[in-house]
């Protein structure tokens, strides 16, 4: 009788299997790598091109390090040091926080209204999608800020890089960034409350002339007043240089400590005048003798030259602060300025076939093989009652047991 075969065969893949079963079933190898390449093709032409406009610009090399550092250096070398360690005396992080920040971005939307063009309902919503298509990242070495914008139109990717410097500029001339805008915007603002109280002044002197008569005074009277209003404008000038120290300055700071000792001797200094006891002026000019109306006439003209004093200082403060502005102002410059480009950055249609073709050649190999595996378990009736226990135990359904 002729014996049955029982045993399995070896089931070890050799390397000739490795080139016989690919080969065996050439046409599973075909078929399954060109879907691959015929679906990844179609789906690549179906998505839509988009283009990369860049620009490059340099970061203001003095500015930033300058007023960083002079800050910092109020806070003791330790806090430099680790500054330093966490990046933080780097203005390029500045700058780019700026240029994806949500005023420049919506800005930009509104610039080329691109609420329309995104299909978005908001112009913050526009903003957020604005943002996810714009790459900002700079070089530590060179300080370079390199800005990537794509979108489908590739001349409106153009636009949009060199818009986001323009709107950075905009925004750096808005904002008091350096130490001397900080000081103009300061001044200024002092400027316009002292202009107010200077007309309010004017305008009561104006008021109590025309009520009780203009009244003269000597020479001495005037040089007095003329004194106390110059003190008194003085101490009020060093205290509004004080207060603009203590936002970047400690407390043991020396120059802040030299400061308010100078307040306090203007101080004791104009006490003295006011009381009569000021070198050069006679203690009978004390407005103790007076009679009342010359001593509100007193008041007013001594409120009157203060103001005034106070006005010519800030004024002159403000200046200064303006001519530092200007020479410390924050210079972005354009290395290379965006144009329309003329390929396409994605989908990388080469590519993605390329990628496909590989794939689908991995998956119709082991295709094969599976497909050799179960032939050959198939010939032997104990591989066969396996794989009529595993079907089995694959669709038992619940309660069936």
């Amino acid at each position: 009788m002729e014996r049955k075969q029982t045993e399995p065969v070896d089931d070890s893949i050799s390397l000739l299997d490795l080139i016989i079963v690919p080969l065996k079933r050439k046409r599973t190898v075909l078929s399954i790598t060109l879907a691959f390449v015929v679906v990844t093709a179609v789906v690549s032409l179906m998505m839509p091109e988009i283009y990369m406009a860049r620009t490059r610009i340099l970061r203001p090399q003095q500015e930033g390090s300058a007023v960083v550092s002079k800050l910092l250096s109020q806070f003791g070398s330790a806090a430099a040091t680790a500054a330093g360690l966490f990046g933080l005396n780097s203005p390029n992080a500045l700058y780019i926080a700026l240029l994806t920040s949500r005023p420049v971005m919506e800005a930009v939307v509104e610039r080329f209204d691109l609420m329309e063009r995104y299909g978005a309902d908001s112009v913050q919503a526009a903003s957020y999608q604005l943002s996810s298509n714009v790459k900002v990242r700079s070089s530590s070495w060179s300080g370079i800020i390199t800005i990537s914008v794509y979108d489908r139109d590739p001349e409106l990717a153009a636009d949009i890089a060199n818009a986001l410097v323009e709107e950075l500029k905009n925004l750096t001339k808005k904002f008091a960034i350096t130490e001397a805008a900080q000081r103009r915007v300061f001044f200024g603002e002092r400027l316009e409350e002292t202009r107010e109280a200077l007309i309010k002044a004017e305008k009561e002197m104006a008021d109590f002339k025309a009520k009780t008569g203009v009244l003269k005074l000597d020479a001495q009277a005037k040089a007095v007043i003329s004194a106390i209003s110059s003190m008194r404008a003085k101490i009020a000038e060093k205290e509004v240089q004080l207060k603009v120290m203590k936002t970047y300055s400690a407390p043991d700071n020396p120059d802040l400590q030299k400061l308010e000792e100078t307040i306090r001797g203007l101080k004791a200094e104009l006490k003295k005048l006011e009381k009569g006891e000021g070198k050069g002026y006679d203690y009978l000019m004390s407005t103790g003798g007076m009679p009342e109306v010359s001593i509100e006439y007193l008041r007013r003209l001594r409120e009157l030259n203060f103001t005034e004093e106070l006005y010519n200082l800030f004024l002159k403060q403000y200046e200064a602060a303006r001519l530092d502005e200007g020479r410390d102002a924050v210079m972005i410059q354009v290395l290379e300025k965006a144009i329309p480009p003329e390929k396409r950055i994605k989908p990388k249609r080469r590519r993605m076939v390329m990628i496909a073709a590989f794939a689908g050649l991995i998956v119709s190999v082991l295709t094969c093989f599976l497909q050799e595996y179960i032939e050959k378990v198939s010939r032997y009736p104990a591989y066969r009652a396996k794989m009529e226990t595993l079907k089995k135990h694959l669709s038992l359904r619940p309660g069936d047991e």
